[in-house]
Formats: structure tokens, sequence, C-alpha cells
């Protein structure tokens, strides 16, 4: 349908073309006018826009994908959904959406996000609209801090002026250089526009190893009271864990005013899997590349996972990071 519609359109641009040395003046303006509207109508087509065709929200999609992709994360999936839900219901929101996401590796802060973008735009995560800023990679050198202020703001605001909708994820949080996020503060306030720039319908997500070792701990003392880790709620972790996330002199989000000025919207915890996740992980995975899954696999995955306190062996130390490439080796 796609192929056959794309066709018909370069087909009547064609056929405008051929006819405009057969007609006067006056009807080769015609013409040519409608041979720019289709142009158009197949660039947009071809080329990804900012408009509804490419960003629409799934609110079912979301639910669904939380519900079936993402394991041992009840507090996560149901702040998530309702956030992104109600903030793309919003046609006037006051602010940017600004989520915080914290916890130990492979406790699926990064999949998450993915999941976000994908059931909002189109293209998901290769969406022109869908920003990732990572510390390491793009941020490395202290002695540059200014710079590298100087440069985040442009970026952001040039890619907001260009589409409302855009989401900026920020990973590795836990290795930004203290104060560089302080510089987008104005971009995530309660401003209506700032420079003709209105940027209250885009979405910011950091996404943060600090905080993992309070979130552990929490999670630890439950299980070793024989209490459900569903039990756990966000009231149990949230003022530990930003606490832990504004007073960490090695974190970006040290001191910083998006806390103090009550910026981020969520802090949303990730606690650490155990082996009843990493053996839904590994079915997960076999099912995404087209296997039957096999639980006698999946149950070799997840035992060969290191795990951690070493006297009790609860929570794995990388989640389910590692998943993949073991199930290479065991498929």
């Amino acid at each position: 349908m796609k192929k056959a519609h794309l066709y018909l359109l370069l087909h009547a641009l064609a056929t405008a073309c051929a006819l405009v040395n057969a007609f006067d003046p006056i009807t080769t303006s015609v013409v040519l006018g409608i041979g720019a509207t289709l142009g158009r109508t197949i660039y947009k087509y071809l080329h990804e826009s900012c408009d509804p065709k490419w960003i629409a929200f799934n609110a079912t999609g979301l639910k669904t994908d939380l519900d079936n992709k993402l394991f041992g994360q009840h507090i996560a999936s149901r702040i998530i959904l309702k956030a992104v839900n109600g903030f793309m219901s919003n046609d006037n929101p006051k602010k940017p959406l600004v989520l915080s996401l914290h916890g130990w590796t492979g406790t699926g802060k990064n999949f998450v996000s993915k999941l976000i973008a994908e059931n909002i735009y189109k293209e998901g995560m290769e969406s022109s609209f869908v920003h990732v800023f990572t510390s390491t990679l793009h941020f490395p050198h202290p002695s540059q801090n200014a710079t590298y202020k100087s440069q985040l703001q442009q970026w952001i605001k040039g890619n907001v002026t260009n589409c409302e909708r855009s989401m900026f994820i920020f990973d590795e949080m836990d290795k930004m250089h203290p104060g560089l996020i302080d510089s987008i503060k104005p971009y995530l306030d309660y401003y209506d526009k700032l420079d003709g720039v209105s940027y209250r319908k885009s979405i910011f997500i950091f996404l943060s190893n600090a905080g993992g070792e309070s979130i552990i701990q929490t999670t630890l003392d439950f299980w070793r009271e024989g209490r459900d880790r569903e039990e756990i709620e966000l009231r149990d972790l949230e003022m530990s864990l930003s606490l832990s996330v504004f007073n960490n002199n090695q974190s970006g989000f040290f001191h910083t005013s998006l806390i103090d000025k009550n910026l981020v919207d969520f802090f949303v915890p990730f606690l650490p899997l155990e082996y009843q996740h990493i053996v839904q992980c590994a079915k997960a995975e076999m099912k995404a590349r087209g296997l039957d899954p096999d639980p006698d696999v999946a149950d070799m995955v997840a035992r060969d996972v290191v795990y951690f306190p070493k006297s009790e062996r609860v929570f794995s130390v990388k989640g389910c990071k590692t998943i993949e490439s073991k199930l290479d080796y065991y498929t």
C-alpha cells in the first residue's frame, strides 16, 4: 500500500513536469504550482516531520509493553504509565515532563526510555526528535564545562524550535560533571515561552545509577523480613533516593537546582532483579528472536548470572544486561 501510494505521487509529479512545456505561461504556472505541491507531499511522505502522522502517543501500546516486557519493576511501571499518559493527554501542560530514572545497572532504565519513545514516535529511538546524550561521550572533559553548557543550551533550543514534541534522554547522569545540567534549568521550569520558544510539550529523561545503593538496601530489607517486593511503594524509596542523589558530590545531580526547585516530576526507582526476573528476561529475548521460549535454557542462563550479596545471592549484579550474550552461548 505504501509503495503504491508513493508510485502514484511520483507518477503525478512526473506527469506535471512533462506537461510544463505543452501549455501557455499561465497554464504552465498552474502546472508548476501543482508540481511543487506534489513535491512537498512526497517529501513529507518520505521524511519524518513534527506532526501527528509521525508523533502520536499509543497509551495502550505503552501499557502492553510495560506489562509484558519490563520485569520486576512494579513501581517504575506504574509511575511511567501514569506520568507519560497524563502528560501526553494534556494539550496545555504547564512545564515539560521531567523523569529521573534510578537504579542498578541492567534493571531497565534505558529499556523503559526506548519503550516510551517507541510509543510516541513512529520511528522510535531512530526519530530525529529523540536526542540521547551520554555523559562520558558528549561531556568527557571537566575543563570544558562552560563550552558544554553553551552547546547544550543551543542544542535543546534549536531542536525544540524545530519540534515542540522533542524528547531528550541524558544517560550516565551519575558520571556527568556537577553543575552542567543546571544550564538547562530554564527549559524545565514553568515558563510559557523563553525567547519565543515553548518547551512545555517536551520530555526530559535522566538515567542514573546514583541512588542505586539505597534502593538495593530497601529491597534487601524487605527480602530479609520475608516481605514480598511488590509491597514496596514509592514512599518507601522516594525521599531517601532524592536526598542521596542530591548530596552525591560525584553525580551530575549534586546540589542541582533541578531538584532544589522541584523541577523533577518523578524520581523513579528501579529495583534490583532476582533469579525469577532473569528467567523472564531470557524467555522474552528468545521470543524476540523468533524462538519458542525454552524454560531449561532460561534456567541455565539465570543460573549463570552472578548474584549478590555473596552470602545470600539474591540480586543479579548486572540485571538483565548480559542476557543476550549468554543466550548466544546457550542457543
